[in-house]
């Protein structure tokens, strides 16, 4: 930035460095989704598949352009990012991690509206608020996703059965909250199972669970999707065939894998002790 006289309005920029040390959690969450543009779009209730699989597709872009990111989460119109322990990600100025992870996540979600929803043209620019929450130990950073994916789950078992009451029992909404008001979780199941014989547990994954975006190793066989493509004439000998087959396996990449899981036990957390390595 060229010098000049006016340069001193810089000195009025306060820095805002994250603490170090610390893990970083970046949650975006839709703005006026519910109460709006759900329902000038009309997504499918309580679940829009088109629309969730948009979310993990921004998610999944926000991943592969920050490689710092280890883990996403998500759920309805959320995602939650979080960042290794060491991350030096623009000298952790909060400011800029926050708006630019933001406003990718924006764009993705825009840019590839089309993709999911094709029929539907978008009325107006959604739009995204975001967070950082900063938590001193893995403990904590469990205890985080294990309260979102908790909230998943109320919330879905809510709206499952709060839209059957509406789509299938023909009550108005003010009619469903009072059926649903002060009604434990159990009462909830009885009413899908024996008024619309829906078993809770047997509805998919994704929107009991929510979406799980983590980094994993793959092999990169690209040899056997060509030979797919184009079979050679000639077939390869035994010498051949092994020598490829050790070159096959040096080959490794790392992909973004979507998972809809428990993360709340221990199994899954286990199985990736990296994610909240220092």
């Amino acid at each position: 930035m060229a010098g000049s006289r006016f340069a001193y309005v810089r000195n009025f920029e306060l820095p805002d460095p994250l603490l170090p040390e610390t893990y970083m959690v970046l949650r975006i969450d839709g703005h006026a989704f519910h109460r709006r543009l759900s329902a000038d779009h009309d997504f499918a209730k309580p679940n829009d598949e088109r629309a969730l699989q948009l979310m993990d597709h921004a998610a999944r872009d926000v991943m592969n352009e920050f490689k710092d990111i280890v883990l996403a989460f998500g759920e309805s119109d959320e995602y939650s990012f979080l960042f290794r322990k060491s991350t030096a990600l623009y000298n952790r100025r909060e400011a800029k991690i926050l708006s630019t992870i933001t406003s990718l996540f924006t764009s993705s979600y825009v840019f590839n509206w089309p993709k999911y929803l094709p029929n539907t043209p978008l009325k107006y620019c959604p739009s995204f608020d975001g967070r950082i929450i900063l938590y001193p130990s893995p403990t904590i950073v469990r205890d985080y996703f294990s309260w979102r994916q908790a909230d998943t789950h109320i919330n879905n078992l809510y709206n499952t059965v709060f839209w059957a009451l509406v789509l299938q029992g023909g009550q108005t909404t003010t009619e469903a909250h009072a059926t649903l008001r002060s009604t434990v979780s159990s009462t909830k199941h009885e009413i899908l199972f024996s008024q619309y014989g829906i078993n809770y547990n047997d509805l998919p994954a994704r929107y009991r669970k929510g979406s799980v975006l983590v980094r994993t190793e793959v092999y990169a066989n690209a040899t056997d999707a060509q030979s797919l493509e184009s079979p050679s004439p000639i077939p390869p000998t035994a010498t051949e065939v092994s020598q490829g087959s050790k070159k096959k396996k040096e080959r490794i990449r790392t992909i973004v894998e979507l998972l809809h899981c428990d993360i709340i036990g221990d199994d899954f957390w286990n199985a990736r002790q990296n994610l909240l390595a220092d």
